[in-house]
């Protein structure tokens, strides 16, 4: 009997296969401790493994050059499971691979990546912690991302929010053009600012930060790059001619890979009525110690000549979720004092908790809002900000259990240990490992 199947196909992350990816197993197969029940899922699997699947993830190997494209353009390449597994795979497998020194990842279509999927979360309140695993995966990866050892090369041209930014902002180069939109709107939706952006906000001038977070305020490609959120501004028309400049230099040689990218960089600034340009406003409002006096401010500021541009923002943090708010801004706040590895674990926690809708579920009637019936009309719960108890927050920024944490790894020996599937979450579920000492069992007993 080939029973390694099962094993193969919950170890490669470079294969996805439609209801069996990870926790998407049902364990009852396991549980009901018969031979035949296990052999219906290792069949099912290869039945699966064997099946093609359009690739959204395209990995190219170009001597010492590797090249990533995010491939779900009609999805504006938005982060699932098999993308986040298969970058995983590339960046893992490239990392030790003396051979290749230059990454460079782009995105097909017109968006770079548009971050989570939020339908995905959605329909995922049906079931508890099914996307407790994508989740882990992506969190984990952000920190591989953003202390990767090979040279680096985020060519931005479209979309880039949320999550998706995630694999812009920590890159050694990030080339942004005029097509370029970034942005941080979890909150708008009752979620929290995540994927690593509690600590980048957290390094922006002034406050910045807070107010990126707490707005979801868009960025052009020249506002990128004057706020430090990307290194490089080329005009659209040049960066296909610059992908292949890179790709014939065949170099992970910084001053060299920087060199290529200044001959088609332009030096840019805001325009005259960028946000950027308002930077003294928004460190008197956003450096305030609470939602409430933030809005305060901000109310007394827009009574002011030339601010008639607070309107806008007071307008949308009024009709943001009061706890999501409270939440973001404690998170950016914590995020000064954090390390990457420690706001990462803390975002994760955030998440947990609000899937889990620990103190509420606001985030579920903001997608449904946004994304599902579209009206445009969330119905907060508490519905206002003095309704909302600060003491209840502290329940969903406590930390987990030890083992329950993102494991994160703390010695470059260990460099790509704590992932998923060797996490604690992996044999709560009944994983791989129940499935195999179950089958060995059963083996056993028969024979």
């Amino acid at each position: 009997i080939v029973t390694l199947n099962l094993v193969d196909c919950m170890l490669t992350p470079k294969v996805s296969y439609p209801n069996f990816y990870g926790s998407k197993v049902d364990t009852s197969y396991y549980l009901g401790g018969s031979v035949l029940h296990l052999h219906f899922v290792l069949f099912n699997c290869t039945e699966f493994a064997s099946t093609s699947f359009p690739t959204v993830v395209i990995g190219e190997e170009i001597d010492h050059v590797r090249l990533i494209t995010l491939n779900r353009p009609k999805q504006l390449n938005a982060i699932s499971p098999e993308l986040i597994s298969l970058l995983a795979s590339y960046l893992e497998k490239w990392e030790i691979d003396d051979k290749a020194e230059l990454i460079i990842i782009k995105g097909a279509g017109r968006a770079f990546c548009a971050g989570g999927d939020l339908r995905v979360f959605y329909d995922g309140k049906k079931k508890k912690d099914s996307c407790l695993e994508v989740v882990y995966r992506y969190y984990w990866l952000c920190h591989h991302i953003e202390t990767y050892k090979k040279t680096q090369v985020a060519l931005v041209h479209g979309i880039s929010m949320g999550g998706g930014a995630a694999l812009m902002v920590p890159m050694k180069f990030s080339v942004v053009t005029e097509k370029t939109v970034f942005a941080t709107p979890e909150a708008s939706f009752g979620f929290h600012t995540d994927c690593g952006f509690s600590y980048s906000h957290s390094c922006l001038p002034g406050h910045l930060g807070e107010f990126l977070a707490l707005t979801g305020a868009r960025l052009n490609g020249k506002e990128l790059v004057a706020a430090g959120l990307a290194t490089h501004f080329v005009s659209s028309e040049k960066i296909v001619e610059l992908e292949k400049r890179l790709i014939s230099l065949n170099s992970g040689d910084e001053n060299a890979v920087r060199s290529v990218i200044e001959e088609f960089s332009s030096e840019v600034k805001p325009d005259e009525d960028s946000i950027l340009n308002k930077q003294s406003v928004i460190d008197e409002c956003f450096s305030k110690n609470s939602i409430e006096e933030i809005i305060k401010s901000l109310e007394a500021e827009a009574n002011k000549e030339g601010n008639g541009w607070i309107a806008t923002v007071l307008k949308g943090m009024k009709r943001t979720s009061p706890t999501a708010l409270k939440i973001v801004l404690r998170s950016v706040r914590d995020g000064r004092n954090e390390t990457l590895s420690e706001c990462l674990k803390k975002e994760f926690r955030l998440t947990m908790n609000i899937l889990r809708s620990t103190i509420s579920e606001d985030m579920y009637e903001g997608i449904r809002a946004l994304t599902v019936d579209k009206d445009n009309a969330p119905k907060w719960d508490p519905p206002s900000l003095d309704k909302v108890d600060d003491g209840k927050l502290d329940l969903v920024f406590q930390p987990f259990e030890k083992n329950l944490e993102l494991q994160i790894p703390e010695s470059e020996a260990c460099r790509w240990a704590g992932k998923y599937e060797n996490s604690a979450y992996a044999f709560q579920i009944g994983q791989y490992k129940t499935a195999w000492v179950l089958l060995v069992s059963e083996l056993d007993a028969t024979l």
